[in-house]
């Protein structure tokens, strides 16, 4: 009995190929989902070192490298931006979406006409720094802030 033969096509051929001889971490790229807590820190772990570690909108979230295995994510404003960390040769070890959400507190929003402001309701009610709030409120409660800081450092220093 005759044996049959298998005939491929050249471009499937040349296209298992080139798919076979891609380096194995661009196709071990790690996809991650990540949900920060605004104003707190989140640790993540990934495989390999770490070289670079870029955020979509450093005004949402930032990531600094712990060691070279270990990422700690902090959220700065609500919203989604992405997540990308190469290794030293440029090679993705983990890619997703980052997102900063409100934490177990209660976030209230205030709308009075065209002005809004936010508070941080946990058990009372205190005005918070939120991107969105009118002028006049989100400076007042910054400045507030940096008194706060600037005279709790000011005690820390050594006399």
């Amino acid at each position: 009995m005759p044996r049959a033969r298998m005939i491929i096509p050249a471009s499937l051929l040349a296209a298992t190929l080139a798919l076979a001889t891609l380096p194995e971490m661009a196709r071990a790229d790690e996809t991650t989902n990540i949900d920060v807590v605004l104003n707190q820190a989140k640790v993540m772990h990934i495989s390999r070192p770490a070289d670079i570690v870029i955020i979509g909108n450093p005004a949402i979230a930032d990531a600094t490298i712990q060691d070279n295995q270990t990422l700690i994510i902090t959220g700065h404003s609500f919203g989604t931006t992405n997540l990308i960390v190469l290794d030293s040769s440029g090679q993705p070890i983990a890619s997703g979406m980052l997102t900063v959400k409100p934490g177990d507190d209660q976030v209230v929003t205030v709308y009075r006409r065209a002005s809004r402001q936010t508070f941080s309701c946990t058990p009372d009610c205190s005005p918070v720094v939120a991107v969105g709030d009118t002028a006049d409120a989100f400076n007042g409660v910054a400045a507030q802030i940096q008194q706060q800081n600037s005279i709790s450092s000011g005690a820390a220093q050594p006399k």
